[in-house]
């Protein structure tokens, strides 16, 4: 398995990181504890994400609003800073998030040709080629799908999979899809909390809809008894291993340990092991200090494994 990173995808604001939960700047501590581990292969991607390559993702509107300061705060859910420009949004918060856009078209590709691969940032599964919300402005995994359908790494008839274990319903991946019938959307997700939205939810192919307060093990036998109705031969999956599904952290509502966590991730790689599908995991929301010892173990498990 190869391991993307990059000193850029943290999002680091200074004393404004106190207006969001997430952590933007877990992934260098990702990276310190995980480079330890013996023969481990970190990649970088090369630069971030084109202007260009979202412009062409994305709809005309959607184009326009990406340069709004205004719009951009409303989707990363702060307080609007009348003080501050957008160069500045762009520079500590967009910048970031278009290389980790770029991590996840690089390691998809090493998917694709046979080395399974995690990105550590990516997943942002809310935004869509219609909107940026959710702390999600750019949905990474579609514009991966359409690098790789131009490249020809992708067949337009070749069957793609996105297993979404983020604690939150991945809405922006159901709109992104929403038309196209050869991605398969496996979501479980806690129902009780955002987003809202049942025509995205309509959409989900494999819907495990939980509750509040879901303990590891309970959680863990769905996740396999949904991996269980996977049927057909996929070309790669997309995995968005959310670790906000921790007790520990404030937005998911579901009760799972760090070794739960883990343990999840194991049992995702290994069915899609076993059915012959390459995987690339991404880093999804986790909004707790435990999110970075989550990803550790993870990572740690399958490099023992």
């Amino acid at each position: 398995m190869n391991v993307y990173y990059h000193t850029q995808y943290n999002i680091d604001l200074g004393i404004l990181n106190r207006l969001h939960p997430f952590d933007g700047v877990k992934f260098s501590r990702i990276y310190k504890e995980i480079s330890r581990l013996p023969q481990i292969n970190i990649k970088q991607p090369d630069g971030p994400t084109s202007h260009n390559i979202i412009d062409n993702f994305v709809n005309d509107l959607l184009q326009r609003l990406l340069s709004s300061k205004r719009y951009i705060l409303n989707a990363l859910e702060v307080p609007y800073i009348p003080f501050i420009p957008f160069s500045w949004v762009d520079k500590h918060i967009l910048v970031p998030m278009r290389w980790g856009v770029k991590g996840t078209i690089e390691a998809s590709k090493d998917a694709l040709n046979g080395t399974n691969s995690w990105n550590l940032s990516g997943g942002y599964h809310h935004a869509s080629p219609n909107s940026a919300e959710g702390f999600c402005i750019y949905n990474d995994v579609g514009i991966a799908y359409e690098t790789h359908l131009k490249s020809g790494d992708i067949a337009k008839n070749d069957r793609v999979l996105i297993v979404d274990v983020d604690a939150h319903h991945g809405n922006g991946n159901a709109h992104t899809f929403m038309g196209n019938n050869n991605v398969t959307i496996l979501d479980v997700y806690n129902d009780d909390i955002y987003p809202q939205s049942p025509y995205t939810k309509r959409r989900v192919d494999i819907s495990v809809q939980l509750h509040k307060g879901v303990t590891g093990h309970e959680y863990i036998k769905a996740i396999n008894d949904a991996l269980n109705k996977l049927e057909g031969n996929f070309r790669i999956a997309f995995v968005i291993a959310g670790t906000d599904v921790l007790a520990s952290d404030p937005l998911g509502g579901f009760k799972l340990s760090i070794k739960d966590c883990a343990n999840r991730d194991a049992l995702v790689f290994e069915k899609l092991k076993a059915l012959s599908i390459p995987s690339v995991f991404l880093g999804g929301g986790g909004y707790s200090k435990n999110s970075t010892k989550a990803i550790v173990k993870s990572i740690s498990n399958l490099y023992s494994n």
